[in-house]
């Protein structure tokens, strides 16, 4: 090569929808620096009709995941931490890439990420236990109440938390366990750990379009998170801005918004693995049935 320095070939980031990796429609991407201001990466900017894609795909593939048995979920997420496992070194480089944490603080946040994974998991088929139940009615009548999943959930990332692969990981897990499709959208400073998962996700046999993973500005998707009614629910961690714009969009059309504050601690164990948890993304369903005499 001579005298010349070679130029590095920096990867874009692809946006993940139906089980592909599409670029963002519009040909818009954002930068991604590390700690030092380094340029590390390209990511795709996602518009409003990448999103309105993300959120087809999930809908499109919510049917065959609310309908699979519980135990198959189940197979099928502890896959994901299965795989999660194996390739634990390129997860804890990719937070130490733009957070900055030590070799120790990365390892321990893929630790207890892939726990979290296998966690989730194991109450695929035992949180109906939990949330449904037999009622006491009067009259010669069964009367049971029972949780469904309630659609397409999309989950935030709408700042910059240090646990950017333990609170994604959170964020979407809740809703998957209990048979929803999800619509991702990780946070443009901390997206590695996210992506990556995002590529992983394939391999994991989880069906295409039950979890989609795009990139883009918070603030610019919120407004169209908070319109498109065929979102079901929203899971984020925001500020206030962001906050007021989910809140908005749900008293108009109604669906379910669960804003985390930007302050969440993700990795408090008790409260992340708390069955009770997955009430936001379940609608209960009640059932009479006549008794025998």
């Amino acid at each position: 090569m001579g005298d010349h320095e070679r130029l590095a070939v920096l990867k874009t980031w692809k946006l993940f929808i139906k089980g592909s990796f599409p670029r963002s429609e519009s040909g818009r991407t954002l930068p991604l620096h590390n700690k030092k201001g380094e340029l590390l990466a390209h990511l795709s900017h996602a518009s409003r009709k990448d999103l309105r894609e993300a959120v087809e795909a999930a809908r499109g593939a919510f049917p065959g995941w609310s309908g699979s048995t519980a135990y198959l979920r189940s197979q099928i997420i502890y896959r994901l931490a299965e795989m999660l496992e194996g390739r634990r070194a390129e997860l804890a480089d990719a937070l130490r890439s733009t957070s900055g944490v030590s070799k120790k603080k990365a390892d321990t946040e893929v630790s207890a990420s892939i726990d979290r994974t296998v966690s989730w998991a194991g109450w695929c088929d035992k949180f109906p236990m939990v949330l449904g139940s037999r009622n006491p009615v009067a009259g010669p009548y069964h009367n049971f109440s029972m949780p469904e999943p309630s659609g397409v959930c999309v989950a935030v990332q709408g700042v910059a938390d240090q646990h950017s692969l333990l609170g994604f990981m959170s964020l979407v897990l809740p809703p998957l366990c209990t048979g929803n499709a999800v619509v991702a959208v990780a946070h443009t400073e901390h997206p590695l750990a996210a992506l990556l998962v995002a590529e992983i996700a394939p391999t994991a046999d989880i069906p295409a379009g039950v979890l989609n993973v795009i990139t883009g500005d918070a603030k610019e998707l919120a407004s169209w998170i908070a319109s498109h009614r065929d979102v079901d629910s929203v899971h984020a961690i925001a500020d206030e801005s962001i906050a007021a714009t989910l809140r908005a969009g749900a008293a108009e059309n109604l669906k379910r918004v669960q804003i985390l504050s930007k302050d969440e601690d993700f990795s408090d164990t008790d409260r992340w693995t708390n069955p009770r948890r997955l009430a936001a993304f379940v609608e209960v369903k009640t059932v009479w049935h006549p008794s025998a005499t």
